[in-house]
């Protein structure tokens, strides 16, 4: 599903990113971007998502080269990708159900379907009887399901989490794992870029380990 042939990204201060990274993900899997801060795990993210476009090489998700993908077709890109953020990117000024609804809002996803995927998005999240909240009367942990939440009520075939479980306590950071394994398990592709491995070794993950920049490991799953 997903390819990077010798990619580099490099910034206009000189700093390279990423330097000649390949790999591959094969729909359905759950991958691990591991590494130190700075390693280059959220500039991959953002190759995947068209945040930011490759200096150098080919980055593919689906066949679909996103280097070479017109600026206008990205928001068609996106709609099969759900993205989960450290920050979260909640909307303060609004509850739950109406942050679960924009990705749908902004679609033109008809009402009574839209509304019928947020709730069942909320339910999966345990977030069923809080609807009405704001995010600001949510605890860290339903602030991230929360997230989670609005990033598959589209329905996305891949799913891209960074450090989702960074600030969560160990209780909270579990069911977070959970839900990115029931995800996969029912055929999304799930990529996150994470400090806690441990979380998500009973789930046998793909791994990719940078460091500055490079590859320094690939592993189908883990041992």
């Amino acid at each position: 599903m997903i390819e990077f042939r010798n990619v580099y990204k490099r910034y206009p201060q000189g700093l390279d990113a990423l330097a000649d990274i390949n790999f591959g993900i094969a729909q359905g899997t759950l991958t691990l971007l591991q590494g130190h801060s700075g390693a280059g795990k959220s500039t991959l993210l953002k190759l995947i998502a068209a945040i930011e476009r490759p200096t150098a090489g080919i980055v593919t998700v689906k066949g679909e080269n996103i280097g070479a993908i017109k600026r206008a077709a990205i928001p068609w890109l996106r709609r099969n990708i759900g993205m989960i953020f450290q920050d979260q990117k909640l909307l303060l000024d609004r509850n739950a159900f109406d942050n679960v609804m924009l990705p749908l809002a902004i679609t033109g996803f008809p009402p009574k379907e839209a509304e019928r995927r947020v709730r069942a998005a909320l339910d999966k999240v345990g977030l069923a009887d809080k609807e009405n909240a704001m995010p600001v009367a949510l605890s860290g942990g339903e602030q991230q399901r929360l997230a989670i939440a609005r990033a598959v009520v589209s329905r996305p075939a891949l799913l891209l989490a960074d450090e989702p479980t960074a600030h969560l306590d160990p209780d909270n950071a579990r069911e977070v794992a959970r839900l990115f394994h029931e995800f996969q398990q029912v055929g999304v592709t799930v990529v996150i870029a994470t400090h806690d491995e441990a979380l998500y070794a009973p789930y046998a993950p793909h791994r990719i380990a940078l460091d500055h920049g490079r590859i320094i490991g690939h592993a189908e799953k883990s041992a």
